[in-house]
């Protein structure tokens, strides 16, 4: 179901122990209550699909959905 209200581009950041990945979402400013932006379902789930595909290190899939930062261990 599509919220209405405003569409925006947010920034969101999914982070693990090794990785950080930047992604581009969109956010809704919803008419009932445009106090602060949210998501629809399909952000959501598209946000829990990047954190799984980090936490198995699928760093192919990330680098097509987003900027990945990838922590190193300095000895």
């Amino acid at each position: 179901m599509r919220i209405p209200g405003e569409r925006v581009k947010r920034t969101r950041l999914v982070r693990t122990a090794r990785y950080v990945i930047a992604v581009e979402v969109e956010a809704v400013i919803p008419i009932d209550d445009p106090s602060e932006p949210c998501y629809e379902s399909e952000t959501v789930k598209f946000l829990c699909d990047v954190q799984e595909h980090a936490e198995r290190g699928d760093e192919k899939w990330l680098n097509q959905h987003g900027k990945v930062y990838v922590a190193s261990v300095v000895a």
